[in-house]
């Protein structure tokens, strides 16, 4: 409930998964010994900063005292995917899914925007899409293909949500089980690393090249 009160739904359930992992690793009790076991994990500098903004939260909420640790962030190449191989995921997964990268893909929305888009927001007359922003993003009213538009109104309509389920990362693992499925079905080991971030790469990266 604290972490609701500061942070997105989705970003307090990461937190608290994090948090979690600490408690496995050391006394979650005890932030010198939580900040040597962040400091010496065998994971990227980019993980350790999640681990320890996720257990910063969690000293604020009972009160502990810590120097949170910084960490520099590798400089990495972003992964970019082949437009054939979003293509694969789009038509080898599960309908609701399915139409799930399938908007990923034609807007280039945050995932989040994506789970959070409603009934309402479809426009069937103009062919857009209205997206909520999250983060530090925009609002925005976007166009889609028919065929988009179409497999949207098919799907079954539960509740005021299109995508109709509370749990985005449970969403995520089922995305990534399929995903690893399709690589070693295809003997692709680079759809292995396509995120749903890596479908707005792949926009952003059209859309740069298309208007500079």
């Amino acid at each position: 409930r604290f972490l609701r009160q500061h942070v997105r739904a989705v970003t307090a359930q990461s937190y608290a998964k994090r948090v979690r992992q600490l408690a496995k690793l050391a006394d979650v009790e005890n932030p010198e010994r939580i900040r040597s076991v962040i400091c010496a994990y065998p994971v990227s500098e980019a993980r350790k900063e999640l681990l320890a903004n996720a257990y910063d939260y969690y000293c604020e909420y009972r009160g502990f005292q810590w120097i949170k640790p910084h960490f520099a962030r590798e400089d990495k190449a972003i992964f970019l995917p082949l437009e054939s191989e979003l293509n694969a995921l789009v038509a080898n997964t599960r309908e609701k899914l399915s139409v799930y990268l399938q908007l990923l893909k034609e807007t280039g929305a945050d995932s989040g925007e994506a789970w959070k888009l409603r009934w309402i927001d479809i426009d069937a007359e103009r062919n857009t899409v209205a997206i909520t922003p999250t983060k530090n993003h925009n609002a925005r009213t976007l166009r889609v293909s028919a065929n988009l538009l179409a497999r949207l109104l098919k799907l079954p309509r539960l509740n005021e949500r299109v995508f109709a389920s509370k749990n985005l990362d449970r969403f995520r693992w089922r995305y990534e089980r399929a995903r690893n499925d399709l690589a070693k079905k295809l003997e692709n080991a680079r759809i292995r690393q396509i995120a749903f971030r890596s479908f707005r790469h792949w926009k952003a990266t059209m859309e740069y090249h298309r208007t500079k």
